[in-house]
């Protein structure tokens, strides 16, 4: 009976084992397995079921578990790749990028940047001064510190997650950047040298063109207390030789306020109707302060503060002749003087108005505001020369003596000097002026 047992004990032996060297069960869905054990002497049966083992379940996850991190790791480690890549790429087109600004640009004659036709600027971005230049290579150099400062903490990250950087790339990257910094650091020495260069040759150019408009001032200065090849500072005519709006003569020197003044001038005009206009001075809030004006058919005019007294002169026959005006503020007296001899006289011309200072002395225009806004009919087409102003009112026989050219008193207020006299249009000139030769040959002709 023993002996029968143990038989069938074998026999269920072998069954339990061909199944597990097939990996399946015979009967479909018992998931049942046989183990053989030992079994005392006396047993009742061999057959023992074996239920599932509770640690078969957990270590199936663990390892599915492991499957899932190591598939992760692979899929970081292919995407930091990837991102090293695109930064070795870009780092290279950096480096291009600025071999191609330093090598396509230099310094034309005239101490500026350039691109040269072989190496066109084809990006858009590259600066075409020094300092620009100097500036974009730093931002360059300090974006790629960033970026390997990010690279350092992507490696950390992986270093902490489990991943590791391939040691490989990160020399690769470091040996890169270092050969682009020293690069970058020789691109900027040689900037700055060109710079300091460029800034030598501003200097010395700047210095040689000092030397030269002092030079040109020296011999204005000369020219003007040589009386610009004039005989003498007064011995010169201001020519007008057109009725228009833009050919006039300003004195530089304006009048203070004044309670009685001398006006004297010489003058030739064959212009009409009218001479127009030879003297004009206007202050703020009155443009026609003291104005001598001959305008169409109306005889000479002289206003002050806008008030008008005729004038009994006659000056239209394009012959050289002596013109004097005096004026007071007591009770608005004034005498006009042709060639020396007194025409008229007159009261009530603006009594009490004291002449304002501060104005515009203009010469051929008159103004409708100061300085300024001239009208063509009202021209000045002649010959001016030796406006004098003096502040008071001068005595007949000095005013004589300066009509016949025994004597010249330049003004005390304004005098004629050629220094003193600007001239403005084209056409409009100073030429020199024998006066009273003129004036005499006028007279035997």
């Amino acid at each position: 009976m023993f002996f029968l047992l143990r038989l069938l004990c074998f026999y269920a032996l072998g069954l339990g084992y061909g199944k597990l060297v097939r990996g399946q069960d015979d009967t479909p869905g018992t998931g049942t397995r046989l183990l053989c054990r030992v079994i005392p002497v006396g047993a009742d049966t061999c057959l023992v079921p074996v239920g599932p083992e509770t640690n078969a379940a957990t270590q199936e996850e663990e390892l599915r578990n492991t499957v899932m991190q190591l598939r992760e790791t692979i899929l970081q480690q292919k995407e930091t790749i990837v991102n090293q890549l695109g930064t070795i790429n870009e780092l290279t087109a950096k480096l291009s990028l600025c071999e191609s600004a330093s090598d396509g640009g230099k310094y034309d004659s005239a101490g500026s940047w350039s691109k040269s036709k072989d190496n066109q600027n084809t990006m858009g971005d590259l600066p075409r001064d020094p300092n620009d230049t100097i500036d974009n290579l730093g931002k360059t150099m300090q974006s790629l510190k960033d970026r390997l400062e990010n690279l350092e903490q992507q490696q950390q990250r992986a270093n902490t997650s489990g991943t590791s950087f391939p040691s490989e790339l990160r020399d690769l990257l470091q040996s890169r950047l270092g050969d682009l910094e020293k690069q970058l650091l020789s691109k900027v020495n040689n900037l700055e040298e060109e710079k300091s260069l460029l800034y030598n040759e501003t200097a010395a150019h700047r210095q040689k063109t000092e030397s030269t408009l002092n030079s040109l001032l020296t011999r204005i200065n000369e020219l003007e207390k040589g009386g610009g090849g004039f005989k003498s500072p007064e011995q010169f005519k201001l020519v007008l030789p057109l009725r228009t709006n833009y050919l006039y003569g300003r004195m530089t020197k304006s009048l203070p306020e004044m309670y009685a003044f001398t006006l004297c001038m010489w003058l030739r005009s064959s212009a009409g109707p009218g001479i127009g206009t030879p003297f004009s001075y206007g202050v703020p809030g009155q443009a026609n302060e003291i104005v001598l004006i001959e305008w169409g058919n109306n005889p000479i005019e002289l206003l002050i503060n806008d008030k008008v007294a005729q004038l009994p002169l006659s000056v239209r026959d394009g012959r050289w002749h002596h013109i004097c005006i005096t004026w007071t503020t007591r009770d608005g007296l004034w005498e006009a003087y042709q060639d020396g001899q007194r025409l008229g006289a007159g009261d009530n011309l603006a009594p009490w108005h004291p002449i304002k200072p501060g104005g515009a002395i203009i010469l051929g225009q008159e103004q409708d505001i100061v300085g300024g806004r001239f009208d063509a009919t009202q021209a000045f087409v002649g010959e001016l020369s030796q406006v004098n102003i003096w502040d008071n009112v001068l005595k007949p026989s000095d005013i004589l003596t300066m009509a016949n050219c025994s004597s010249y008193t330049p003004g005390n207020v304004v005098s004629w000097l050629d220094s003193d006299v600007e001239v403005f249009g084209g056409g409009a000139a100073k030429l020199s002026l024998e006066l009273c030769q003129d004036r005499l040959s006028e007279t035997e002709s």
